[in-house]
């Protein structure tokens, strides 16, 4: 982002400012797969991408179920045993988005077009996508053109598009045909190529790793296919994963215009038109009912049945009540979940755009992981990585538990296949696929994928947040505990006893969240977590044992766990190797880190980044450079566990290398650049992480949401600027307000009951507001080593004399370069060069 824009990168020409809605007033074909994506509406289990509802031109005319994919062969040039045989990628299914209009056989095509009138509008709370059009016809008639596509948050098999057609100033003749397509694998009508054909022709000259892998053979068998009145249904099973899915669309029509219908059905097209002799001024309304349902196995009829009767309700009720739920729904999501910004609408805007895609991506889940990308769009195939626990889980921890507790869930019910990649790789315990869909590994590249072992540690984090968060021991009684006892062995099994005076616990060859460095010697997040995930193993069993028996014995004999298993999980947390170098004052990344040259970012060109982009992965493993934050993230995550001296130390060494060609970064490092005292950085972090897919700062927004970002989104303000932290069960609050900021307040769920936080420049301020019926009232704080107890009494108020330290400007490499590291060696920086000798060719003589 610009140094003169990164306070407002959006053109607000186009995108105006309204705190509770993002809206286009005119359109564009240049970023069309942004505004897809931008624009897009889904519930967790079903999105559809913000394509124009006439279903012609578009970057990616994309709908999507969490969960459902086509698998594939892996085949790497150079075989080795336990690589990942099977690949995973989401399929596209059938678009019932589609919704075509003629205007005295004219075509409606947006971008040829004369609009008099455009704006598009994604309301946060309506949990709508609305678009109004007045368009002026070849032969000069006025013809308004409004609709509203919804993806249900209550009946999460079902979405909704009202369509209405007015000429204005003439009589026509209307045709408006509803369309449901199978683009996955089908040719339309405009002969344009299914969407992932041609991916993958693009993909042969357009290299990059973060978009999703293209198929190259018919994908959706057609298994049925029915027409009944106005409704149709397509049933399809995936060649080789058997996966199932329909789609059934139904339709009704409200005008005083005369009309007929006609019908159109084949194995990949349903169609039904309405022909219409409009009169001037009075509305063709066509409201168009859509259901998904997919299954694992489950014959397609079947499927068919429930999408029956998810249309049959959805006529029953109709469109005003299943907007009116989708309203209610959504007013006590931002009950729970909305952060405010008082008195900065640009900031306040993003944030609950990127809190809306949160729940896109989660709120119906129900049992299925929380995808990269949501159902927004195809980048990373439509996998599951790490981040889910790490970033999406905290907030869904403190404002949807049971979104929270869905997605643990998902991570349990693949604990079996966790185990054999365990055993594949010679460990005993469970071994967490990096990247997945069904529970299989599907990461090619095991240097930056499987050798990722800090998985382990990262689910077993989210679950023991999750418990002491919520109070919810039941669900470890009832079988989760089990992912804390199989990968507290993993650890213990990996890692090793070696002494130096003293016995020390290490984990080898293994690459943290930093994928610019791989496979390494005890990489100081991964001990750090995998020395947290030891002692909750360990807390839990004992915790069991104590307060519940007969659980304990049935986990005991279940999990084949002895005593002894227990106490060495103990031992090996206690005596965890964790770096640091006294000669520089820092956390080495890891044992070889520090040997390294560093990089120098600062004299490394915007046309060479991401830096994956642009160098082989050899040239960057020999560097001191940092993709995303890896330290600097576990001085968050366990950030109980280091001084504040440490941490402001290691903060200043590895800010400087750390690219942040990662989304993942930018918030993690706001958050502790807060807690140190770079408050103007914090703030650009902050912002670089709140508009990376509203501004498209890392160039792939069209290929859908960044769900992990907005989940560091809200992080950078709860923990960063809000200053709260979890550690072990204890609430601490530190504020590190953004100067210039008159309030921030946020509401965080603990043990049943919402506490809302404000927080201004002399306060913070804590009020009770909500209280579950089986939960207590008393919540307990410490704010800066003050204890406070909230109750639903009344407020309780602590003044604030400072935010913190206030440290101007950034950490350099010059602060680092020319000093020596421990064995008396200079520490130097560059870049590397490419070269392109040129040769002269010598004459051929006789």
């Amino acid at each position: 982002m610009n140094e003169k824009d990164w306070n407002d990168p959006l053109d607000r020409t186009r995108f105006p400012v309204d705190e509770w809605a993002l809206v286009e007033n005119t359109t564009s074909s240049d970023d069309m797969g942004n505004t897809e994506t931008l624009f897009a509406v889904g519930n967790g289990y079903v999105g559809m991408r913000g394509n124009m509802d006439e279903g012609r031109a578009g970057h990616v005319h994309g709908t999507f179920i969490n969960g459902l994919h086509e698998t594939w062969p892996i085949r790497h040039a150079e075989e080795a045993f336990g690589f990942a045989r099977v690949g995973q990628t989401i399929v596209n299914v059938p678009d019932a988005k589609i919704i075509r209009l003629y205007v005295d056989d004219e075509p409606f095509i947006l971008p040829e077009a004369d609009l008099l009138d455009f704006c598009r509008t994604l309301d946060f709370r309506e949990g709508a996508l609305t678009r109004s059009i007045r368009w002026r016809t070849p032969s000069g008639k006025q013809v308004q053109v409004d609709s509203r596509r919804m993806v249900s948050f209550v009946d999460r098999h079902l979405g909704v598009i009202v369509y209405d057609v007015t000429v204005l100033d003439a009589d026509a003749s209307i045709a408006i045909s509803s369309q449901l397509f199978n683009r996955q694998d089908g040719i339309d009508e405009f002969d344009q190529p299914p969407v992932e054909f041609e991916k993958g022709r693009a993909a042969k000259s357009d290299f990059d790793p973060r978009k999703a892998e293209a198929f190259t053979e018919r994908v959706l068998q057609p298994k049925l296919k029915r027409a009944v009145g106005s409704r149709y249904t397509l049933g399809f099973r995936c060649t080789n994963s058997g996966m199932t899915v329909v789609a059934g669309i139904d339709h009704s029509i409200e005008t005083e215009n005369e009309w007929e219908q006609f019908t159109s059905l084949s194995d990949d097209l349903a169609k039904h038109v309405y022909r219409v002799k409009a009169k001037a001024g009075k509305r063709i309304r066509i409201v168009k009912n859509i259901s998904y349902h997919s299954s694992r196995g489950v014959p397609t009829r079947e499927l068919a049945d429930r999408s029956d009767r998810t249309l049959d309700r959805a006529a029953a009720e109709g469109h005003e009540f299943a907007a009116q739920q989708q309203r209610d729904w959504l007013a006590d999501f931002w009950d729970r979940t909305d952060v405010e910004v008082h008195g900065q609408p640009v900031v306040q805007q993003a944030v609950r755009w990127n809190l809306l895609q949160l729940a896109q991506a989660s709120a119906r889940a129900d049992g299925q992981g929380v995808a990269a990308k949501g159902v927004s769009g195809t980048g990373y195939g439509g996998h599951y990585f790490w981040d889910t626990e790490i970033y999406v889980l905290p907030v869904l921890t403190y404002t949807s538990p049971i979104a929270a507790r869905n997605a643990l869930r998902f991570r349990h019910s693949i604990l079996d296949n966790a185990r054999m990649r365990a055993g594949e790789l010679n460990q005993q315990g469970a071994l967490f696929p990096w990247r997945t869909i069904s529970g299989e590994e599907s990461s090619a590249y095991y240097a930056a994928g499987t050798a990722q072992y800090h998985i382990d540690a990262d689910i077993a984090f989210a679950l023991t947040q999750y418990v002491a968060a919520t109070g919810d021991t039941d669900f470890l009684t009832r079988g989760t505990i089990d992912i804390l006892v199989e990968t507290a062995r993993m650890w213990a099994d990996l890692g090793f006893w070696r002494s130096n005076g003293s016995e020390r616990f290490h984990i080898h060859g293994v690459t943290g969240p930093d994928e610019y460095t791989t496979v390494v010697n005890d990489n100081l997040y991964t001990n750090v977590m995998a020395r947290a995930n030891l002692r909750s193993a360990a807390l839990a069993v004992e915790s069991l044992r104590e307060h519940d028996p007969r659980s304990y014995e049935h986990m005991v004999a279940r999990l084949s766990l002895d005593d002894d298993e227990v106490a060495e999980w103990t031992a090996a947390a206690a005596a965890m190797f964790i770096p640091f170098d006294p000669v520089l004052g820092i956390h080495p990344q890891d044992a070889q880190f520090l040997e390294k040259e560093l990089w120098d970012l600062s004299k490394t060109g915007a046309d060479q980044r991401p830096l994956l982009l642009h160098y082989h992965p050899l040239v960057i493993y020999r560097f001191q450079v940092i993709k995303q934050a890896d330290v600097v993230l576990a001085l968050f995550l366990q950030g109980d566990k280091f001084t504040a001296e440490e941490k402001k130390s290691d903060f200043d060494y590895y800010d400087p290398i750390t690219t942040g060609d990662s989304t993942l970064s930018a918030v993690v490092q706001s958050i502790i650049a807060a807690e140190v005292g770079y408050s103007e950085l914090a703030l650009k972090y902050f912002m670089d992480g709140l508009f990376v897919d509203l501004a498209d700062l890392h160039n792939n927004s069209a290929d859908g949401v960044h769900i992990a970002s907005t989940g560091g989104m809200w992080s950078a303000l709860v923990f960063g600027f809000g200053g709260l932290r979890d550690h072990e069960g204890r609430f601490t609050v530190d504020p590190r307000l953004p100067q210039g900021w008159e309030r921030l307040t946020y509401r965080i769920m603990i043990n049943g009951t919402r506490v809302r936080v404000d927080v201004t420049e002399h306060d913070v301020t804590f009020t009770s507001e909500a209280v579950s019926t089986e939960a207590g009232s008393i919540v307990s704080f410490s704010v800066r080593g003050l204890d406070i107890v909230v109750t639903g009494a009344a407020p309780v108020t602590v003044a604030l004399n400072h935010h913190g330290p206030r440290i101007t400007g950034a950490p350099s490499t010059s602060a680092v370069e020319g000093s020596r590291r421990a064995d008396g060696s200079l520490i130097t920086a560059s870049v590397p060069v490419s070269w392109a000798p040129e040769f002269e060719v010598a004459e051929l003589t006789d």
